[in-house]
């Protein structure tokens, strides 16, 4: 179990930094992994940002999805979606994540362009992988970009899902397999939803004087 976002990033950087020689490209998915991605950056004084990727959520169970949607358009989607939903059901919902990725690189990145990707090694950082849909629409964007290599980093994920993508990249880097695992949340002593705003203190913290946020808002003791 990790104490918290930072203490995970802290530990999930040392299991990269093999890479720092390769001057990489960190690309955190926002907003928990932003946390992560700048104590890895951080660690192997690495370039930073974030890739916006969307889960596509089902209408009934907005928890779980049927596949995402990435900030160039790339699609992940499940087999199993066009059974459950239809066509224009599916292309409402992407929409509707279209104009959450936006605002996201507005306010979030406040409307920089993605990182210059070709060439280079990417490491793409989560604060952890579920079902992993966020993170297969970022691993399609750095494929479609052509990123020499494509590192998948993440605290914590199932062994089904670490699998899946090792497939796909060059590396799987996961700090923490459960046996049992249902959620994120679980590998974490605090956790709590980032805002827009503890998110922004990361992306460009030398713009405030607040310290880098943390807080006890839940414990899964």
């Amino acid at each position: 179990m990790f104490n918290d976002r930072t203490d995970a990033g802290k530990q999930l950087a040392s299991a990269l930094k093999k890479y720092k020689k390769e001057k990489p490209l960190v690309l955190a998915i926002p907003r928990g992994g932003v946390e992560v991605g700048y104590q890895v950056a951080q660690y192997l004084q690495a370039d930073f940002s974030m890739i916006v990727t969307r889960k596509l959520p089902y209408p009934d169970n907005p928890e779980a999805g049927f596949g995402a949607i990435a900030e160039d358009g790339s699609l992940y989607l499940l087999e199993e979606a066009k059974q459950w939903l239809s066509q224009t059901r599916i292309q409402q919902i992407i929409q509707e994540q279209k104009q959450e990725i936006q605002r996201r690189i507005t306010v979030l990145r406040q409307g920089k362009p993605l990182p210059e990707v070709s060439g280079r090694t990417v490491l793409l950082v989560d604060d952890g992988i579920a079902m992993g849909s966020t993170m297969h629409a970022a691993v399609l964007v750095c494929q479609k970009k052509k990123a020499k290599q494509i590192v998948v980093a993440a605290p914590v994920a199932s062994e089904q899902v670490a699998e899946e993508f090792e497939q796909i990249v060059d590396e799987v880097v996961i700090l923490e397999k459960p046996t049992f695992f249902y959620a994120v949340a679980q590998a974490y002593r605090y956790w709590h939803d980032l805002t827009d705003r503890e998110v922004l203190k990361y992306v460009e913290p030398q713009k405030t004087n607040e310290p880098i946020p943390w807080r006890r808002t839940s414990s899964y003791v």
